[in-house]
This record gives structure tokens, sequence and C-alpha cells, in this order.
């Protein structure tokens, strides 16, 4: 029997585009532990396990699913507060992903693989991004 794998779905906060997220990305990586990047979050996931076998955080871009990158890891991280808190370690690969619509949400969700968007595939990784409200607007209709 395998075991059960499950992503995780996010708001990319103050991020507009995939490539904000890659540069801030890149700009922060020295103040990581081994340089990976890490999102710190209030809450602990339940499902951790299945978050450590093979899934991923998927990022939302201005109401749409646009990339995503694969979860490493599940750390502990003391905030200057003193408060414990889940670093989510990921992989430094931004993965750009078929765009689809999310409506707004506070925190994260979990995101089952068979409603996860696919990857682009390698010959389309490196075009420029549509505009996220087309990209969503297409997405919901169905064009990928």
């Amino acid at each position: 029997m395998t075991k059960a794998q499950i992503n995780l779905v996010k708001l990319c906060v103050g991020a507009e585009k995939v490539e904000d997220l890659i540069e801030w990305q890149d700009h922060s990586r020295a103040t990581w532990p081994g340089g990976q990047p890490r999102h710190v979050t209030r809450m602990w996931p339940k499902r951790g396990a299945e978050l450590l076998n093979g899934g991923s955080l998927y990022w939302v871009f201005k109401g749409a699913i646009l990339a995503r990158q694969r979860i490493l890891a599940l750390e502990e991280v003391t905030g200057a507060d003193g408060i414990v808190r889940c670093g989510i370690v990921l992989d430094p690969e931004v993965v750009r992903t078929e765009a689809v619509p999310r409506r707004p949400f506070q925190g994260w969700r979990y995101l089952r693989p068979e409603d996860s968007p696919r990857d682009l595939p390698a010959t389309r990784q490196s075009e420029d991004a549509l505009p996220a409200a087309l990209s969503a607007a297409l997405a919901e209709i169905g064009v990928r």
C-alpha cells in the first residue's frame, strides 16, 4: 500500500507574479539555513506525513494558482516573540503550473493531487507569463 500524498495551496501575499516570488526568495536565500527557502506559518499541518510524501506548496497570485514548490521538510521556528511556528522548507526550484482560478482565503488549504494544476511543460517554463487576470479568466473558461 502506498502512502497518501497531499499538497498545500497558499496566497502569495505581496507578489503579483511568479517572478516576484523568485526574486524575493533569491534575495532572502542567505538568511535561511542551508539556503533553502522557508515559509513560516502559525499553524502546524496535521497532515505533515502526507505533505512530506512528495507534496508541494501551490502559490496563488492575483486569483490564480500559477506555481508550486516541493515541500522538503517541516521545522520548528521560534519567533522573536517566543512562539513556536511551522517552517515549511521548500525546494528552491519554482515550477510554473497551468493557471487555475482560486478564490481568496486566509492561511493555507490542503489540495488533493487530483485537484492540483499540472506543471507547464519544460518548453513553456521560461515563457513570459500572461497577466494574472487574463490567466485566471482563461482558466475559468477551461482554456489552459
